[in-house]
């Protein structure tokens, strides 16, 4: 049995789970506090995807304020930031028409640029190997380790080479453990080791529940004509309902290249909304369709964001380990910005994390993990406290409605920048929103023409995604039957229209409706793991490099 095979073990001193924006610096700013104390200190990454960035996706304009903290001299290093933004636009929209917004403090992006978030994180890579971090792509963390008092040791990565039955095949290879003095986990948006860690401390008692969305993008090559590099737009409205959150993004970025997406609030209450469709049918808005003339779409991926804000983030800290990034819910949705915080949080993390590392030999010789208890107070000193606590209020304004939410948040924006006395809440869980599917009205959608709108195989096809075909499914029904009892007959099986990927359908066997799991079309956007209404759908890591493979996503 697979439970009797011993695993090998590495030690380092710090362990980082994810090799995204939080996760690298977060090692690159451990390297410096090493260098300039005169220490050696082993920093070990390890990351899912078959290479740094390949599964990192966002629309993404940055704000560079935490990369010249931790790289002053970026320009020189040559960090891909390349677009400087140069023009805002925020619109908002109807079936017909486009009336112009103004452009209030969250949406100007003076002194930001249109980027990459894959190029960036592959140059952040280059920038912590130099200063001698190990990163481990193809390796997925899959289990916790802990010590005997019950604190954090370090994380295994999976076991390769399994067949679907669960049983080992001639290919296995058993996972590694990878022991620390601390782990951080920077796995993004609703890690499934974050989850785990989250309910084992009890982390998230005093805070909000957290509440996503859904991104969806696309990299598109346009006419040179069409093309104005540097110019941001974002809009609200249409074709999303008066209660639905959401809005799109169109990023100009070079080389005749724009970035177009869609993001949907996963409170959303109808089972019959689909994300996918939403955002096909917003690129036909008459203000919105003629950028895409003549062009080709060439890239295309979804991820799940925190949306919560300042109110969700959980208690960062526990003993032999912390949270950073988008794991911990750094990012500011009224500006569509989570880089700069993410990046600022691993900062923060490392500050806190490399006062209490030993000097030891051997990790085998650390009994239970220390508490980087300084990670909240450098956290509530900082700009990030500052910008999200200003912020706190717009997301959750919008339960009340997209003409409340507007108000409130012209009025927050312009006026009261974030310092009225009081704190609203989130309304609850997003799997807990949706209305049985007989209070609602199905939604038709327009079927996609191929040359602007889409279906989901075709743009799965261009994620490049890669599974091990005989490897277990990564998508667990804790109980098959409830997929029919409860989602088919009450909710209309809104798995299939939330899922972007075209992974769940519903499909006649022996006569009778049965739930088929496409695993292999997975883009790892974890959306089924939040928004199922049961929470009957759980996401854990499949082998390590298998999933999309983004180029400049």
């Amino acid at each position: 049995m697979i439970e009797t095979i011993e695993r090998d073990n590495m030690q380092y001193d710090v362990v980082i789970v994810g090799a995204g924006p939080a996760g690298l610096s977060a090692a690159i700013k451990l390297k410096q506090l090493a260098q300039a104390a005169g220490r050696e200190i082993s920093v070990c990454v390890v990351e899912k995807a078959s290479e740094v960035g390949a599964h990192t996706l966002s629309g993404a304009v940055i704000d560079p304020i935490a990369l010249s903290e931790l790289l002053p001299d970026w320009k020189e290093r040559s960090a891909p930031l390349r677009v400087e933004v140069t023009e805002d636009k925020v619109l908002f929209l109807t079936e017909k028409h486009a009336i112009p917004l103004p452009v209030t403090p969250n949406f100007d992006n003076h002194g930001n640029y249109i980027i990459s978030l894959g190029e960036l994180v592959r140059w952040l890579g280059e920038q912590a190997e130099t200063l001698g971090v190990e990163i481990y792509p193809g390796f997925a963390a899959s289990e916790i380790l802990y010590h005997a008092d019950g604190s954090v040791k370090g994380i295994a990565t999976g076991n390769m080479g399994m067949g679907k039955d669960g049983s080992p095949t001639d290919n296995f290879q058993p996972g590694m453990e990878l022991w620390a003095q601390q782990t951080l986990f920077a796995e993004g948006c609703r890690g499934s080791l974050s989850k785990q860690i989250i309910k084992r401390f009890s982390l998230d008692q005093n805070s909000d529940a957290q509440t996503y969305g859904l991104g969806i993008k696309e990299i598109w090559e346009i006419a040179p004509e069409k093309h104005r590099q540097g110019l941001v737009l974002h809009s609200s409205g249409w074709p999303l309902d008066t209660k639905t959150y959401g809005g799109s993004f169109l990023y100009h970025l070079d080389d005749h290249k724009v970035a177009v997406g869609f993001v949907v609030g996963l409170d959303y209450q109808n089972p019959y909304l689909s994300p996918f469709d939403e955002f096909q049918r917003f690129k036909t808005h008459p203000a919105i369709r003629d950028t895409f003339a003549g062009g080709r779409r060439i890239e295309y991926g979804a991820r799940a964001l925190v949306e919560g804000g300042f109110q969700s983030i959980p208690k960062l800290s526990f003993k032999g380990g912390v949270l950073v990034g988008d794991a911990a819910g750094f990012l500011n949705m009224p500006r569509i910005k989570g880089i700069h915080t993410a990046m600022k949080s691993g900062l923060l993390a490392a500050e806190a994390v490399f006062p209490i590392l030993d000097n030891l030999e051997e990790i085998e010789s650390v009994e239970q993990g220390k508490e980087a208890v300084q990670y909240r107070t450098l956290f509530d000193q900082s700009w990030a406290y500052t910008e999200l606590y200003a912020a706190r209020n717009v997301r959750p304004s919008f339960q009340w409605g997209l003409l409340f939410g507007v108000m409130y948040t012209g009025m927050e924006q312009l006026f009261f920048k974030g310092r009225l006395p009081f704190t609203f809440k989130h309304h609850g869980k997003d799997n807990e929103q949706l209305k049985k599917a007989a209070a609602c009205k199905p939604i038709e959608y327009p079927k996609p023409d191929g040359v602007l709108t889409f279906d989901r195989l075709s743009s799965v096809f261009l994620a490049n995604i890669a599974h091990e075909e005989n490897q277990p499914s990564h998508l667990v029904l804790k109980n098959p039957q409830v997929m029919m009892d409860i989602n088919y007959k009450e909710y209309a099986s809104p798995e299939t229209r939330y899922c972007p990927a075209a992974v769940y359908e519903i499909v006649e066997e022996n006569g009778a409706p049965q739930l088929q799991i496409n695993a292999a079309n997975c883009v790892h956007c974890k959306t089924c793991d939040i928004k199922d209404p049961t929470q009957n759908i759980v996401w854990i890591c499949p082998e390590g490099a298998s999933g999309p493979n983004y180029g400049a996503m």
